[in-house]
This record gives C-alpha cells, sequence and structure tokens, in this order.
C-alpha cells in the first residue's frame, strides 16, 4: 500500500504541473490516494489493537515494542507536521504573488498595441490603395496589366488585381498572375468598398499558429473612379494584398496566448490553491502512516530475537532438541541467538548422522535403479538355477516380453524365450568351469531369436531380433545378463559389405564384357556364309546366345553399379501424391498385365524428398509387386496391385504403402529381405528392395515388410514407407 501510494502521489503532482491533466484526473488521483490512505490508516488501528492484545496477555517483549513503535512515530510526526505548517503558510502566499494588477494592465497594453498596429498598417494600405486607384481611372482594360504591375512595385505588395462588377478578374499583378482562379473577395467586401470607396481587413492572423505565421496578410478593396463611366459603364475595383511581417503576428499570437493563460489561471486561483494544499495535506498523512508503520516494523526487528531466544528457551525445556532459528544479525542479539542454535545443533548431530546415512542407502538405491531403468541395454538378474530376480525396462523391449511379470519364474520357462533361456543356462554353467581354471571375470555370446509373428491387419511381421549377451558373477552367487539388440548394426555391416562386393564385381566383370560380345560378333561375321547350312544354324544361334547372355550380365553389372554408387539424396519439398501420379502413368492398364489401383490421401502435406529416387523407389516396389502377383497365378481386378499414400496425423508422417496379391515372403526371406542378393525370383538379383532401403535410409524414412493375411490364409505382401512432412523434416 505504501508503494501504491507513492506511485500515486507522484501522478498527483504530475497532474499538478499540466492544467489538462489536472482537470481530467485530479479527482480521480485525488480520490485513489484518500483510499490508500484509508487503508493504511486502518492497518495502523489493527496493529495497534494487536499490540494492545499482546500487552494484555502479557507476552514476552510487548512493553519494548509498544515503546519502540512510540518513540518512531513521535519521532517521524513532530518533523512532518513542522514542515506541513511552513510548507502551506508559504503556498497560500506564494499563489496570491503570481497574480499582479501591472502584469494584467501589461498584457491589456500589450493586446492594445497590436491592434493599433495592425489598424495603422490597414488605413496605410487603404489609403495608398485609393492613390493607385486614382492612376486606374482613365487606364483601359486591355493596359492595365502593366500599370498594375507598376503599382505593386511603388506599394511594395505580394499581390494587386483588378476586379470587374460582376467579381471577375481583369487583370492581376504578383502572385495572383500564376493563379488560374485567384482568391476573390466576398460579396459583402464588394459592397463594402462600394459603399465607402475603400475597404480594408486583416487576414490570416486570427487563426494564426507556429506552423502558419507567414500567412498573415493586410488587404485593401477599393472603387477605381472611372471618368468616362455612364449608366452603363462597368464598375471596377482595385484588390491590393499586403504580407505582415511574421516577427509582428509571432509577437502578437505570444501576448495573446499569454494573456489568455493569465485569466484563466487567475480565474482558478482558487481551485489552484486548494489543489496544492490538499496535495500537501495528503503527502502529510501518507507521510505520517508511513513512519508508523516503519516504527513497527523496525520495533518488531528489534524484539524479534528476543522472542525467537524464549521461544527456543521453553522448547529445550520440554525436550525438543530439534535445531532451532539463527538470526544472521552482527549485533549482540543476533549473536546470541546463533549461539543457542548451535548448542541444540551439537545435541542433535547424533541423530542426524544415522539418518544421513540411512537416506545415502536409499539414495544409492533409487540412483542405481534409475541408472538401470534408463538403460537401453537389457538386464536380467539371476539366481543359480536360471530364476528371474529382476530386469529393467530394457529387457522388456529388447525381449517383446515383460518380464516384471515373470519374476520368480526360470527364463527358460518363459514362452518364446525357451532357447534363449537354455543357452543362456549353458554359456553360465561353461562359465563356472572355464573361470577356475583361466580366471574369466565374463563370457560375451551373440544369440538369434524370435520369428515373424502375427501383427495388425493380420499382417506377418519379422520380430527376429540379433543379440550380443554378456555374463558374469555377482558377489552374492547370483548371475547377471547384459544384452543389447545388433540387429540394425548386424544388418547394416552387410549391407556395407555386400555394396563392397558389388562395387568389386561390377569392376571386374564389366571390362572382359565388351571384348567378348564384340568376338563373337565378328566371329560369326567372318564365318557366315563359308560353313555349311546346319553349321551356319549352330553359328548364329551360339552367337545370339553368347550376345544375349553378355547383355544380361552387363544389366547385372549396371545393377551392382547402380547399388554400390548409389548417389546422395537431394532433399526438397515434394508433393508424395504428384509424383505417384506421374510415376503411374507408366502403368496403365494397357501398359500392365497385373492391374494398378491408386488410393491417394488428399490431406497428405509436403514431405522432403529426392524426385528421381523417389521415382525409382516407387517403380521397384510396383514391379515387385506385379511381378509377385503374376508368378502366384492370380489375376482380375479383385487381385490388383494396391498403391496408396496415407497421412498419419498422430505421428506426423505420410505412409507410402504398396501391397500385391502374391504368394507373400517366405520366413527366411523376411528376415533378410532387405540384404543384397536376396530374392524370390528366378531371374532377379534381389537388388530391388536393398536399393529401397538405401534411399529410404537417406531419407530418414522408415521401410517396414510384412505378409498379409486374411482369415487365417495368406493372400499377399504389403511394403511401406514412413515420411516426415516438411516442417518436421526441418525440425
Amino acid at each position: 500500500m505504501v508503494a501504491i501510494g507513492l506511485v500515486l502521489l507522484f501522478l498527483l503532482t504530475q497532474a499538478t504541473n499540466n492544467r489538462e491533466l489536472y482537470e481530467q484526473n485530479y479527482a480521480r488521483l485525488f480520490v485513489l490516494n484518500m483510499v490508500v490512505a484509508a487503508l493504511l490508516l486502518l492497518v495502523i488501528g489493527w496493529i495497534a489493537y494487536r499490540l494492545a492484545a499482546r500487552l494484555k496477555q502479557g507476552r514476552f517483549g510487548s512493553r519494548l515494542l509498544v515503546k519502540l513503535a512510540a518513540i518512531f512515530a513521535l519521532a517521524g510526526f513532530a518533523p512532518g507536521l513542522l514542515i506541513y505548517v511552513v510548507s502551506y503558510q508559504f503556498v497560500s502566499r506564494s499563489i496570491e504573488s503570481w497574480f499582479d494588477v501591472k502584469v494584467e494592465g501589461a498584457l491589456d497594453a500589450g493586446l492594445n498595441l497590436g491592434r493599433v498596429t495592425l489598424d495603422t498598417l490597414s488605413n496605410d494600405l487603404a489609403s495608398k490603395a485609393k492613390t493607385a486607384a486614382d492612376q486606374l481611372s482613365s487606364v483601359p482594360d486591355a493596359s492595365a496589366g502593366i500599370a498594375l504591375e507598376r503599382i505593386r512595385e511603388q506599394l511594395g505588395v505580394s499581390d494587386v488585381v483588378l476586379w470587374g462588377a460582376s467579381g471577375q478578374s481583369i487583370a492581376s499583378a504578383g502572385l495572383s498572375r500564376f493563379q488560374l482562379n485567384p482568391d476573390r473577395p466576398s460579396a459583402q467586401q464588394f459592397r463594402q468598398a462600394r459603399r465607402d470607396k475603400a475597404y480594408a481587413w486583416i487576414d490570416g492572423v486570427d487563426e494564426a499558429s507556429p506552423d502558419t505565421i507567414d500567412n498573415g496578410r493586410i488587404k485593401a478593396l477599393v472603387l477605381v473612379n472611372s471618368p468616362g463611366l455612364g449608366i452603363l459603364g462597368e464598375v471596377r475595383y482595385l484588390y491590393l494584398a499586403r504580407v505582415l511581417p511574421p516577427t509582428l503576428v509571432a509577437n502578437a499570437m505570444a501576448v495573446a496566448e499569454a494573456n489568455r493563460e493569465y485569466q484563466e489561471r487567475a480565474l482558478a486561483r482558487d481551485g489552484l490553491r486548494r489543489m496544492y494544499i490538499g496535495t500537501l495535506t495528503l503527502t502529510l498523512f501518507l507521510a505520517i502512516f508511513g513512519a508508523v508503520l516503519l516504527a513497527v516494523l523496525l520495533g518488531n526487528q528489534i524484539v524479534r530475537p528476543l522472542l525467537l531466544l524464549a521461544e527456543g528457551v521453553r522448547q529445550v525445556a520440554a525436550g525438543d532438541l530439534t535445531p532451532k532459528m539463527a538470526l544472521k544479525g552482527k549485533d549482540e542479539l543476533g549473536g546470541l541467538t546463533r549461539s543457542f542454535a548451535l548448542m541444540t545443533q551439537q545435541l542433535a548431530d547424533a541423530r542426524q548422522a544415522v539418518e544421513v546415512s540411512m537416506e545415502q542407502v536409499n539414495t544409492a538405491r533409487a540412483n542405481l535403479q534409475t541408472i538401470l531403468d534408463n538403460l537401453t541395454a537389457g538386464v536380467i538378474v539371476l539366481d543359480v538355477h536360471g530364476v528371474i530376480i529382476s530386469s529393467n525396462p530394457g529387457a522388456t523391449r529388447i525381449l517383446r516380453t515383460p518380464l516384471a511379470a515373470y519374476e520368480g519364474k526360470r527364463l527358460a520357462d518363459i514362452q518364446g524365450l525357451e532357447e534363449f533361456g537354455a543357452n543362456v543356462q549353458a554359456q553360465f554353467n561353461a562359465f563356472q568351469g572355464e573361470r577356475s581354471q583361466h580366471g574369466l571375470d565374463h563370457w560375451q555370446q551373440s544369440f538369434e531369436l524370435g520369428a515373424a509373428t502375427s501383427g495388425t491387419a493380420g499382417q506377418q511381421v519379422d520380430s527376429t531380433v540379433t543379440l550380443v549377451a554378456r555374463g558374469a558373477t555377482l558377489p552374492d552367487s547370483g548371475r547377471l545378463l547384459v544384452f543389447d539388440d545388433i540387429s540394425e548394426i548386424v544388418s547394416a555391416q552387410r549391407s556395407q559389405a555386400w555394396g563392397e562386393v558389388a562395387r568389386r564385381l561390377a569392376h571386374e566383370i564389366k571390362n572382359p564384357l565388351t571384348p567378348i560380345q564384340l568376338s563373337a560378333e565378328r566371329l560369326e561375321m567372318k564365318l557366315s556364309g563359308k560353313v555349311e547350312p546346319a553349321e551356319q544354324a549352330i553359328l548364329t544361334k551360339s552367337v545370339k546366345t553368347i550376345v544375349d547372355q553378355v547383355d544380361a550380365m552387363k544389366r547385372l553389372v549396371n545393377e551392382f553399379r547402380d547399388y554400390a554408387r548409389l548417389p546422395a539424396a537431394e532433399l526438397k519439398s515434394l508433393d508424395l501424391n504428384v509424383l505417384v501420379t506421374d510415376v503411374l502413368q507408366l502403368y496403365g492398364n494397357e501398359n500392365a498385365q497385373v492391374p494398378v489401383r491408386v488410393e491417394l490421401d488428399p490431406l497428405c502435406p509436403l514431405i522432403r524428398g529426392d524426385a528421381q529416387q523417389l521415382r525409382q523407389v516407387v517403380h521397384n516396389l510396383l514391379q515387385n509387386a506385379q511381378d509377385a502377383t503374376q508368378s502366384a497365378g492370380r489375376t482380375g481386378a479383385e487381385n490388383c496391385v494396391v498403391l496408396k499414400t496415407l497421412w498419419v496425423e498422430s505421428a506426423g508422417r505420410v505412409r507410402l504403402s504398396v501391397l500385391d496379391h502374391g504368394a507373400g515372403f517366405p520366413e527366411k526371406i523376411l528376415k533378410r529381405a532387405f540384404e543384397p542378393y536376396v530374392t524370390t525370383k528366378a531371374k532377379g538379383t534381389g537388388l530391388g528392395l536393398a536399393v529401397v532401403k538405401k534411399i529410404a535410409d537417406e531419407h530418414g524414412s522408415r521401410v517396414d515388410i510384412a505378409n498379409r493375411t486374411q482369415d487365417g490364409l495368406l493372400v499377399g505382401a504389403q511394403v511401406s514407407l514412413s515420411f516426415a512432412v516438411e516442417s518436421n523434416a526441418s525440425t
């Protein structure tokens, strides 16, 4: 509340320096300050009530706290009251001295001087205009322009115009000469000039501002006497305009503005006095209330150590040896509380040491459990009979079995892990014998477990896992088994090895192929027509066989080269639906024995991909699917190849799937489908899916291969790729 009061008081003082701000917000700010002052008064009253209640209850330190609060409050009230009285007299007398009769008279004289000066200039211009009009009385309209220019130079005016009786401009000189429509005097001004023979006025002074000081003008309009003017003669008027000096206009504006402000302040004299005195009084209230609150707070700071010490003594007397609070002050009272707290702390150290030891044991146990829970490797603790004592989540993830539910059972008794458990137990048994002979501290072995299992939508999913396991004996005769999944590492090593084989085969085989083909063709060309017809037929057939086999070898070598030298993907924004539509133009019903049906999800967003490589992926998958369907002997529209895209919003990925109606993948192929030269085709090289996998890895995509079943019967295979959308790929 003190902070709010100071802010409002600052805003109130700002309002007193700005009359417009004062008139808009003074009342509102004053009321808010009064509310804050009232709240402070209520707080002081509540504190006084509590002090009185403490004093009545006889609580320790109450008398000292009341005494200190009274001293501080008196020390703050007396100087504040003295300053208020002096300030009140000063403000009252100062406001009266601001308004003086001499100042008001000087301002009136300044205004009159400005008006007389402008009137004198107007009359002078009107007189000179009459003289100039006499010179024009005998000048015809045709030669009036020269006469007007001469008049403008003689009188030093900025603008001269000769107007006809109907208000049309006859001739002009000065600024009006360059205007298509010069400023025309009003009808009232024409009538005034006709009646009085001459009329002058001031223009652009009343509405002048600092930006329009140069717009002040003295203008005169006089009737031009014509000696030959008859009943039908035309009346003419001479219009003159002279620029007022900017300094004169500025001084006149300053005097008028000062007189206006002086009159406004004189009218608001009483309100101004009330405003300053009210602000001064409110400041006094806030200062006094703040001093009282400060007195209570400071008194409480002095009494607090004594109260804290008394409470601690009562607790120790009651047998409570818990550590006591100590103050950080540098005075004697703070030192006394620290000494008392040190004494009680020493008494409780023995008890605390035991609690700390127990806490350290629990912390170490929790840390060990946290480490085990976050290891990517699987950890299982077994007894000497192979019974599971404990396991971590990594073991459950790798073995795909909830091992926590099998604690207390043998690992070899878990369905699906019988062989793995038996092999592990055998390794531990052999390790015990070798350990005593050779001093080994662990054993290490790789295992392969799992097979194709039934997945979602009746698909057969490859669940083969290659593990590397390490075993050791614990101090309590338990057995520690640590293992990790190295399936991806093994697959990557195989792909790398096959890539090296492909590169070497392509290099070693490609060079002899062309000479073989050329030699066979040259042999046929040399012997054609020189042998018997029967031998000619054998020659032609043999050469054709050589050429065809060489072409087949070249295609094989090219596939080796493409797999070994697949270029790095250039990822760009790509619409997968558009790319699929473009590729399918080559797979129309007129071009394919097995039709292709397309199911595109229109909600698929853009992905990041290499269009050329993804076209190769789609071609490989479609050709494999068509070959598999055709080899199975399944024809008709119901057995077509299905290519579809799907936007999986929950995963934030776009899935591309190709489904066939072939015979599916054998189990041994399903496990190694993406390895090079693994194929079910009689004439295939086994590089199609390997290239697909390699391109998918370049795109950060996941490839899934599975057999599809329906009602327990195998109906085909499915290959799916999932791509990250453009925003996810960038992040």
